[in-house]
Order: C-alpha cells, then sequence, then structure tokens
C-alpha cells in the first residue's frame, strides 16, 4: 500500500474511535432514562442504515436462517447498550467505555469454548496487564467505594460480555445472510440488528415506566447525533479503514476509543485523577492492545 492511502486509512481509523469515544458523553447530555437514550439510538440509527441501503445496495432476501441469526445481536446490543448506559451514569464515560472494551477478553474466551481456538501467553500477558491496570485504578480506594460505584464498574464489565456476543452474532449473521443467491451487504444485517435492538430496549423501557418522550430539541439533537455520527459514521469509517491496515495497528488505533472517552471525562465532569490512576489507564490499555493481537497463523486460519 502507498503512503497516500495508508494515511487516509489511519486518519479515518483515528476519527472514527474517536467519534465513539463521545458517545458516553452524548448519553449524559441527553439528560434522559439510559433506557429512553439507547432505544432512541438504535431505532433512527436503523432508519439510518435502511435508507442507506435502499439508496446504495437496495434491500436483499434473506434465509429464514439468517433472521434467527439476526436476532442474536440484535438482544446481545440491547443488552449491552442497557448496561453500558447505567455504567456511564454510575461511574462515568471514561471508566466506563474502558470497561466496555474488555470485549476483546471474552471475545477470545468464546473462542476456546465454542469455537475450540487456542490463547496462548499473548493473551494471558494481556489478561494480567488490563486487571493489573484496574487494579492500579480501582484496588487502592475499592472499599471505600460507595456501592452504587462498585455496581457501575460490574455493569461496565457485563457490558464487555454482551459487546463480545454482538460481535460473534454479527460475525455469523453476516455468513448467513451471504450464503443465498444475492449477498446482502453488511448494512442491511446491521440494519436489523438495530431495528431488533431498539425493540428489545423499547420492551424493557414499557416494563421500567420509563418515559421515552425527549425533553426538548436540545434532547432530539444529542440523539440524532448519537445515532447518526456516533453510531453509524464511526462505524463505516472504521470498517472502511479496517480493511487497508494490518491488524495489530488497527487494534492499537482503536485505543483511542477509551482514551478519548477518559480526556472528556476529566475535562468536562472534573474525574479526581492521581498518577496512579494514569498509569492504571495506561498499563489496561496494554493489556487490551496485547491480549487482541493475533498472530500470522490466526489471521491466516480466520481467511481460509
Amino acid at each position: 500500500m502507498s503512503a497516500h492511502p495508508r494515511q487516509t486509512a489511519i486518519a479515518q481509523l483515528l476519527f472514527g474511535a474517536a467519534i465513539i469515544g463521545t458517545n458516553g458523553l452524548m448519553v449524559r447530555l441527553a439528560h434522559m432514562p439510559p433506557t429512553a437514550v439507547a432505544f432512541w439510538r438504535m431505532l433512527l440509527a436503523g432508519l439510518i442504515l435502511g435508507a442507506l441501503v435502499l439508496a446504495r445496495h437496495g434491500w436483499q432476501p434473506l434465509s429464514r436462517k439468517a433472521w434467527w441469526w439476526c436476532a442474536v445481536p440484535a438482544l446481545a446490543f440491547a443488552i449491552d447498550l442497557w448496561m453500558w448506559h447505567r455504567s456511564i451514569l454510575l461511574v462515568g464515560p471514561g471508566l466506563a467505555t474502558l470497561l466496555a472494551n474488555a470485549q476483546v477478553f471474552f471475545m477470545a474466551l468464546a473462542g476456546v469454548l465454542f469455537f475450540h481456538e487456542r490463547v496462548g501467553l499473548r493473551f494471558a500477558s494481556g489478561v494480567l496487564l488490563a486487571f493489573l491496570g484496574l487494579w492500579l485504578m480501582l484496588g487502592g480506594d475499592w472499599a471505600s467505594l460507595p456501592r452504587e460505584y462498585h455496581w457501575g464498574v460490574w455493569l461496565g464489565l457485563g457490558t464487555g460480555v454482551a459487546y463480545a456476543a454482538y460481535n460473534i452474532g454479527i460475525k455469523r449473521s453476516q455468513t448467513e445472510a451471504a450464503r443465498g443467491q444475492t449477498r446482502a451487504p453488511v448494512e442491511q444485517v446491521l440494519c436489523i440488528a438495530a431495528f431488533g435492538s431498539a425493540l428489545c430496549l423499547g420492551l424493557m423501557g414499557v416494563a421500567e415506566g420509563v418515559t421515552f418522550a425527549p425533553p426538548s430539541l436540545h434532547a432530539w439533537g444529542i440523539l440524532l447525533v448519537l445515532a447518526g455520527v456516533g453510531h453509524c459514521l464511526s462505524w463505516v469509517l472504521i470498517s472502511r479503514a479496517m480493511v487497508a491496515l494490518p491488524v495489530a495497528l488497527a487494534g492499537l488505533l482503536l485505543l483511542a476509543q477509551p482514551i478519548v472517552a477518559y480526556l472528556l471525562d476529566v475535562a468536562l465532569f472534573d474525574l479526581p485523577t492521581s498518577p496512579r490512576q494514569w498509569l492504571g489507564l495506561a498499563v489496561s490499555l496494554a493489556g487490551i492492545f496485547v491480549a487482541g493481537m493475533k498472530s500470522k497463523e490466526a489471521l491466516a486460519a480466520q481467511e481460509v
């Protein structure tokens, strides 16, 4: 690859990751119940993705099996957002986003349990680094932190589990969608998953008794930005860049997501920090990166 396309791909990936890093901020600025914010994000994103599919490719028929598999990421992402939005409100966008990136570890664990994949010393080292970083950030003060903060941490880690399930479901849904006579674009799978997530979140909100109506034009604006920019644009930028960059470099650049979220948390919400916590952030990010790296053999197996 020449230098110019590579630099463009790097810029796209960094920009996309940075956009995702602002999503937690958008959730707080909406000043709405967390389930309602998640519902509107997915409903509006589904409408945008649906319009994109119709404009670019046209709607392609899917097999019944593909439709069933689309239900997996729909439910998983609804659970993901339900937990993550609450984690944001309890521990802040920075830490909640960092904890959600633990999906790297849960993806690898799912590979071992369900797909008979192997994990080596690199993965184990990454796990140890990540937990060491979390201990540096939280361990010294864990006992003195309020119970709500503890719940925020556990919900953030639960978000990582749900996000891993979403990624696996999306991958399997795409595989099934590609087996028909006409290959369905990935935007179509994501559109179905978005509408499915919105339905699940709507049912969750009804059970909770939340108010879905945005209270102001300001809230509508935040929701539109979250869906159109934070969800759809960021995905388009990252997906295009991932094709053109080495996996290790892409994984490193994607760490801009929790970094941006943490810096915004510090700058805008006066998050108290110490040198130890900054060191913990750096160590956790290093662990996520190391665990997410894949060997040449693993990449070759994926391409078969």
